[in-house]
């Protein structure tokens, strides 16, 4: 599968890229803070909705020290609309040893810290300090996937070391922060998922998959997960106008987040009885609430007091709202 592109393709790639990249907000610095922050957005986000929330969220914390400094609920207001509130736990807590320490320049020290997985920790390491490394992220396979021909399960992991490996090879001999940014401009852009623009691709001739005519077969569709059926019986306990809520631990969907006490139970077939239903990825989720002014055996330690208004700026998951809704109609 190595197979290093000819400095004259390379050449093609960044001509293009100088001429067709977007003009981005995260792209006018190479400031190591304020990449870490759009490329944490980016994850499961695309480029058009993380725009305002990145320049909202980097008026108000324009330093690694700000964000260090902040309230995690704060954060978690400006970080509202764009789910997936582990990144913004990440972020915060990756900032205090960030602040104190300033930001190391290899991938393999940034992976130390919080948040900071192998695309991530490359990223910053190869957009910020031009560490010579590729990234990996879905536009960069799909490209690499299709340019090589390469009919391969890539979101197995056995498959990610050689991916890394051509994407290593993609950067060799090049200013790998810009190169990095070109292959994801590509797959972003040019190489999509659908419909892919073939015709003003600037590596189109050298491409293996036009050339086998395979663009549309490749990559690989990654098989969906089977959906599971759970019942979820969520406990609403109220004090004067606050609810209470823990850290999930006990639930399959939505991992380390606020939610409500209660149990859940996986299930054949849904209920016939239930208060709502809500989806997230492969859970279909049916609700059950019950309302209850005694606290019971639950540890009051774990629990976290807040108001409608409060959870709707802090934590606005809509699998929580829509039971808000429910009981304020009730």
């Amino acid at each position: 599968m190595k197979m290093a592109p000819s400095q004259q393709v390379q050449r093609r790639l960044l001509d293009w890229y100088e001429e067709h990249r977007r003009d981005l907000p995260w792209r006018k610095s190479q400031d190591p803070y304020l990449i870490w922050i759009s490329e944490v957005m980016l994850q499961q986000t695309t480029v058009k909705a993380v725009i305002p929330f990145y320049e909202k969220f980097v008026k108000r914390f324009p330093s690694v020290k700000h964000l260090a400094q902040a309230d995690l609920s704060e954060i978690y207001e400006y970080w509202a609309g764009l789910g997936y509130y582990s990144r913004a736990r990440n972020l915060h807590a990756a900032s205090k040893t960030l602040a104190q320490q300033g930001f190391p320049q290899s991938y393999l020290q940034l992976l130390e810290l919080p948040g900071f997985g192998p695309y991530t920790a490359r990223a910053v390491s190869s957009l910020a300090f031009s560490e010579n490394v590729g990234v990996l992220d879905g536009n960069v396979i799909r490209f690499l996937c299709r340019y090589h021909n390469l009919g391969i399960e890539w979101w197995e992991q056995k498959n990610r070391s050689p991916l890394q490996e051509l994407a290593d090879l993609w950067v060799q001999n090049t200013n790998s922060s810009i190169t990095n940014q070109a292959l994801m401009e590509m797959g972003a852009t040019v190489c999509t998922p659908q419909n892919p623009s073939c015709m003003i691709c600037p590596l189109q001739k050298s491409c293996n998959a036009r050339t086998a005519n395979r663009v549309t077969e490749l990559p690989l569709k990654k098989p969906r997960k089977m959906k599971q059926i759970w019942l979820w019986e969520a406990q609403i306990l109220k004090k004067k106008d606050k609810i209470a809520y823990l850290e999930n631990t006990y639930a399959p969907f939505l991992s380390g987040k606020l939610i409500f006490p209660g149990s859940t139970k996986r299930m054949a077939q849904p209920p016939k009885v239930y208060d709502y239903k809500h989806n997230i990825t492969h859970h279909e989720i049916y609700v059950k609430l019950k309302s209850d002014k005694k606290i019971g055996n639950l540890k009051r330690s774990k629990l976290q007091w807040y108001s409608n208004n409060e959870i709707k700026k802090i934590h606005p998951v809509s699998l929580l709202q829509k039971a808000l809704d429910v009981l304020n109609k009730a």
